[in-house]
């Protein structure tokens, strides 16, 4: 439970897909659940009771909407677990019984029954009502991951700095956020990629020798999880830089930058949240560079 949650489960449109689908789940199971229930006060017929049913649905949408929404920036800045995960899901749930339960009570007012008895009675329905359409559109993404993952080893569409080789190793790949092949370019070539809001840029050599720029739509944060094992690492929040081609590691007052091998490329930065991990793969791998006070 304290694995990183995997980077597209976060994802602005896997998460508007996860809060369409349960907003759907939840009204279908909700029309099965009344005819079984001594709180519901759910209806169409009526003007009174379809102003509140209506006016349930779209606070408890809002919550939903507002709570993905904080989640997703909150993506950003803090690693999710699952365990994080799943307590924020539980949270979601509360929240949405806890203010059925005050309907229920402050609006309704049925003759009977405290707001406790209400609540308990409300948390298992609204726990089947999200939870599980959370755990079935989770399954549906990782499987769609998963699938991507295998077109991209057969997709055509692919821009390489040489002819395609029958020999894998070695090479960088890149997809965008749709799952296409965009970019495809040996590990020797690939100078550092950076992040430009939705975009990458990555700064390769081609066949020829010659600095190129290639862009795409992708997230800094998929390649850095892609390729945690490689020779890539994460120096900035805009930067991810290719150890083997950095040249010199020096350091400036509270500073530490990176020159790489190539003169029209600037030194890049490396910020205090990501220094730790660089200098520990340069204590690793003492020969690649040398530092510079």
């Amino acid at each position: 439970m304290l694995k990183k949650l995997p980077a597209y489960l976060l994802e602005k449109n896997r998460l508007v897909g996860t809060v369409t689908f349960s907003v759907l789940f939840a009204l279908i199971f909700l029309n099965i659940y009344i005819p079984f229930s001594d709180t519901a006060w759910f209806g169409l017929g009526n003007s009174q009771t379809f102003l509140f049913t209506a006016g349930f649905a779209f606070i408890s949408i809002l919550i939903l909407v507002l709570s993905r929404t904080v989640m997703y920036q909150t993506g950003k800045f803090v690693v999710f677990t699952y365990l994080g995960y799943v307590l924020w899901c539980i949270l979601e749930v509360l929240l949405i019984c806890v203010f059925y339960a005050f309907v229920t009570i402050d609006v309704v007012r049925p003759g009977d029954g405290s707001w406790i008895g209400i609540f308990s009675r409300a948390l298992p329905y609204g726990s089947i009502s999200l939870i599980i359409p959370y755990i079935l559109s989770g399954m549906y993404f990782t499987i769609m991951e998963k699938n991507k993952t295998i077109r991209l080893m057969n997709s055509p569409e692919v821009v390489s700095d040489e002819p395609v080789s029958a020999k894998p190793e070695g090479k960088i790949t890149l997809f965008d956020d749709g799952g296409a092949l965009r970019l495809s370019v040996r590990t020797s070539n690939l100078y550092y990629i950076e992040s430009d809001d939705n975009y990458i840029k990555v700064w390769y050599l081609d066949a020829r020798a010659e600095l190129k720029t290639y862009m795409m739509r992708c997230r800094l944060k998929t390649v850095e999880q892609s390729f945690r094992d490689t020779s890539l690492v994460r120096c900035h929040r805009k930067y991810i830089v290719n150890l083997d081609r950095v040249k010199v590691l020096r350091k400036e007052k509270d500073a530490y930058y990176l020159d790489l091998d190539c003169d029209s490329i600037p030194p890049l930065p490396v910020s205090r949240t990501y220094a730790a991990a660089v200098l520990d793969r340069f204590r690793k791998s003492p020969d690649k560079v040398r530092r510079e006070a």
